[in-house]
């Protein structure tokens, strides 16, 4: 199994705006071929002093039976469209794609 971590860093202000783009997206996705999980998660205020929160950021979570499944779904027509269709919104982004280290 693989586990995906995408952090998006958005434009100040971006965030709804891009979570409506994304949201209207999942159906397709979770219908590939392979995917397990996959969802956008933000910022919650946990009391906890170590936490950053950060209203430009949006984290997806992402779980894919191979590495075959998430290259087939990054290529995905949907995908391409998703990614033309939150270009101007996206600052950066930062991926983390894992695999478990259980012994």
């Amino acid at each position: 199994m693989i586990s995906v971590i995408a952090s998006i860093r958005l434009h100040e202000g971006e965030r709804e705006s891009f979570l409506q783009i994304f949201n209207a997206n999942v159906p397709e996705v979770r219908r590939e071929a392979g995917c397990l999980e996959y969802y956008p998660a933000v910022d919650v205020d946990s009391g906890i002093p170590v936490q950053r929160l950060d209203p430009d950021m949006v984290t997806i979570i992402e779980k894919w039976q191979s590495l075959e499944a998430l290259k087939a779904h990054l290529a995905a027509p949907h995908m391409l469209a998703y990614k033309e269709n939150v270009a101007s919104l996206v600052k950066e982004i930062s991926l983390k794609v894992l695999t478990g280290a259980e012994g």
